[in-house]
């Protein structure tokens, strides 16, 4: 009752206010008559402005929420690729059998439209991510993962997550890995089962954060084309990793 406490004498203010505006009104020009008809005709419109500040207004308000906190939330995904999500993404991609195709299909330009980004994400979809890794070669992607574990423990209590199913899923995954990875002490004496375990987890995290990617590079397109010409340079997928033109 307390929290409410203000808004309940707000509330009895402005009606008593009313009711003396009215009041001065009838003591000036002694006419009760126009006074309700004004008084209904105000009332008559109550239900049109709700309609407009509770579902227009609101609704115009609430839009504008949502894509401040996407702008916020990509700048979130802009730093997990920055700091983890391309390296890991380059070292999964130099193992990928059909790596040449998704280069093909991932080769983002400076003209792309929605029409090109879409169908890069239906062909992502389609395709078949399988990876062969060697055990003398695992220490260097566990070495770049179990390095940035705290920064991803970070960025899984950030609360922008909870408005970003997709880009969580890829965290968690991308977690997943690190922490399985770290949890190996000689990938030298792996076995083909526990080798063929971590090849699902690289797996799962590569086509997850292969479909963010995608998504991420279409919003820097639209958003940031300083930052995107940049991350076309440093495209995950292609044969160079320098970022000089």
């Amino acid at each position: 009752m307390k929290r409410f406490k203000w808004q309940i004498f707000l509330g009895v203010g402005l009606v008593g206010m009313s009711a003396v505006l009215y009041f001065v009104h009838y003591l000036m020009f002694h006419d009760a008559h126009h006074i309700f008809i004004y008084l209904m005709g105000d009332i008559a419109f109550v239900p049109i402005e709700v309609l407009m500040v509770t579902l227009i207004l609101h609704e115009l308000l609430a839009s504008r929420d949502r894509r401040n906190k996407m702008n916020k939330l990509n700048m979130v995904i802009g730093t997990f690729f920055s700091e983890v999500g391309t390296e890991l993404l380059r070292f999964l991609a130099s193992h990928d059998s059909n790596s040449d195709m998704l280069g093909e299909v991932l080769d983002v330009e400076g003209n792309w439209t929605k029409a090109e980004f879409g169908s890069a994400r239906n062909d992502l979809q389609g395709h078949d991510f399988k990876l062969s890794v060697e055990r003398n070669e695992l220490s260097e992607i566990a070495e770049m993962l179990v390095g940035k574990r705290g920064f991803m423990v970070t960025l899984l209590e950030n609360p922008l997550l909870l408005e970003h199913d997709r880009f969580t899923d890829t965290l968690w995954a991308v977690f997943h890995l690190t922490e399985e990875l770290a949890s190996r002490r000689d990938f030298s004496t792996l076995s083909d089962k526990d080798l063929a375990h971590l090849t699902g987890d690289m797996e799962r995290a590569y086509s997850q954060a292969a479909v963010e990617w995608i998504h991420y590079m279409e919003h820097l397109k639209s958003e940031y084309p300083y930052l995107f010409s940049l991350a076309m340079r440093r495209n995950p997928f292609g044969s160079s990793e320098d970022a000089a033109m």
